[in-house]
């Protein structure tokens, strides 16, 4: 198992470049076919109907300078790496979420952003609704800082949900490649009745299978949430990507109670490899 086939989300944000970067390592490591798709929100059409067509023709003036812009930015890169024989510029000015969920049926990983509070980019439903649709591993790449490569050091939360069982499977060709990747279990005993099974065998099991250098750990939050251990999990442990299931409990209860999903979402400080 391989990614044969990469899309990066290009968008009009500044942090588009450091994705493209990103994800210009990972087609080259994996000899991957590489797709720039360039796409933003559906345009939202003003309330005053006497404003619309001006508004509009204004705002799709600037999508269409901003698609130009990454186009250039996009077939610059692939030019300087040698790469345009393995790469393909796309784009869409209307919906770029549909854009996504079409194109990437017939790709192995997306790469695209963690949502930015300061509005830069897409808003950020679009992140959240991206990894529940496309039925493709999505990679966020955080707003802030710099990943010129990840994988090197791999974090796995594990709670043997349906999501982490993909994320795991989705995540298998970086997690071949590591040096190191560590399988760990928050508050085991509110994941497996049986003790016996502390920490969970089988999935050490299932990916030393696929020659995964992994251990298998459990830890207690010691009464924090379970996306800030996770977090500081990555930091002790130095680890450059996490793997995880998105939203394993419904998006309603996440939305109430809060859940590791929405705080990745909300505090990424390494690239996190998301499925669902």
């Amino acid at each position: 198992m391989s990614y044969k086939t990469i899309i990066v989300h290009m968008d009009a944000g500044k942090r588009r470049r450091q994705r493209l970067d990103l994800a210009f390592t990972l087609a080259e490591k994996y000899d991957a076919h590489l797709i720039g798709l360039f796409g933003v929100e559906p345009l939202q059409v003003p309330a005053a109907p006497e404003a619309a067509p001006m508004l509009i023709e204004h705002m799709e003036k600037l999508r269409r300078q901003a698609s130009e812009a990454a186009a250039q930015e996009f077939r610059d890169k692939m030019r300087k790496e040698q790469y345009s024989g393995k790469s393909e510029w796309r784009a869409t000015l209307s919906d770029g979420l549909a854009a996504l969920q079409f194109h990437a049926k017939y790709a192995d990983l997306v790469v695209a952003g963690q949502p930015d509070p300061d509005g830069d980019g897409v808003p950020g439903w679009f992140a959240h609704e991206l990894v529940m649709s496309i039925g493709r591993p999505v990679l966020y790449v955080p707003f802030a800082g710099r990943f010129d490569d990840c994988g090197k050091r791999v974090l796995i939360p594990w709670n043997a949900s349906r999501e982490a069982a993909r994320a795991v499977k989705d995540g298998v060709p970086f997690l071949q490649k590591a040096a190191a990747a560590e399988v760990v279990t928050f508050d085991p005993e509110k994941v497996f009745h049986d003790d016996a099974a502390l920490p969970d065998p089988d999935i050490g099991a299932y990916l030393a299978r696929h020659d995964a250098k992994v251990t298998v750990t459990a830890q207690p939050t010691a009464g924090i949430d379970v996306g800030s251990a996770i977090l500081s999990r990555a930091a002790d442990n130095e680890a450059d990507l996490i793997v995880m299931g998105a939203y394993s409990h419904s998006r309603i209860r996440e939305l109430v109670l809060g859940g590791a999903t929405r705080a990745l979402f909300k505090s990424m400080t390494v690239p996190t490899l998301m499925s669902h």
